[in-house]
């Protein structure tokens, strides 16, 4: 006579994974949705539904909070559209290599509010008197060492400087500096726009406007070569 197998208890997984493979489980068996406890009380008692109920309206919650941050930054992106658009056509219409820097600098400072902006050439502009905001030095100079790996990699650069960088760029007011964004400008410097607030640049923030704003600065540079 053969044994009879001992009698298995199911583990809490394989309950669960057979009421999901099951989902009218309790349609079949209505009197277990009043002796099961939900995870969350609505009151003193409350039913399947009801707490179904309550799960749905917190994922539409955090659906909702997502859709406003979604709508935000497109509403940000949006405007940094029509500020680089206003940029490049204030840059179409310069008539000279003074005016076209003269046009990037008061944009970034206006529009882009910005603290301090340097704009690095390696050679003299024509026609543009000495300005603060300018410095001229040859790719070699001994001065531009700190900045060699940004102008290297050719991307755009953003967040906390490090000291060597900022007084390489600021001088002595380097030390007001708290986040910069660098951007290159192959084969003729670089673009470097500053804050004092540690927040308004950061590692994280995207740097596509920031290579499209380096392009227009590029070409309109490019027009006046020879």
């Amino acid at each position: 006579m053969s044994e009879i197998p001992a009698r298995r208890e199911l583990s809490d997984l394989e309950v669960a994974n057979f009421l999901r493979r099951n989902p009218d489980f309790l349609i079949q068996f209505p009197d277990l949705a009043l002796v099961l406890k939900m995870p969350r009380q609505l009151g003193d008692t409350t039913s399947l539904a009801s707490y179904q109920l309550e799960v749905l309206r917190d994922k539409n919650r955090s659906l909702a909070r997502r859709l406003q941050e979604l709508i935000a930054v497109a509403s940000e992106n949006e405007q940094l559209v029509a500020r680089v658009h206003a940029l490049t056509l204030a840059l179409m219409r310069a008539a000279s290599l003074g005016e076209t820097l003269r046009r990037v600098v008061a944009t970034l400072n206006e529009d882009f509010a910005s603290d301090l902006v340097r704009v690095v050439l390696h050679a003299p502009p024509a026609g543009l008197a000495q300005a603060e905001w300018l410095l001229v030095a040859p790719a070699e100079d001994h001065s531009l060492r700190p900045l060699l790996g940004v102008a290297v990699r050719g991307e755009p650069v953003c967040g906390r400087l490090s000291p060597e960088k900022l007084e390489a760029l600021f001088g002595a007011r380097g030390a007001e500096i708290k986040s910069a964004v660098l951007m290159p400008i192959p084969g003729r410097g670089l673009i470097a726009v500053a804050s004092v607030d540690p927040n308004r640049f950061h590692p994280g923030m995207g740097t596509l406007f920031l290579k499209l704003i380096a392009d227009a600065v590029g070409a309109a540079l490019a027009r006046f070569d020879g």
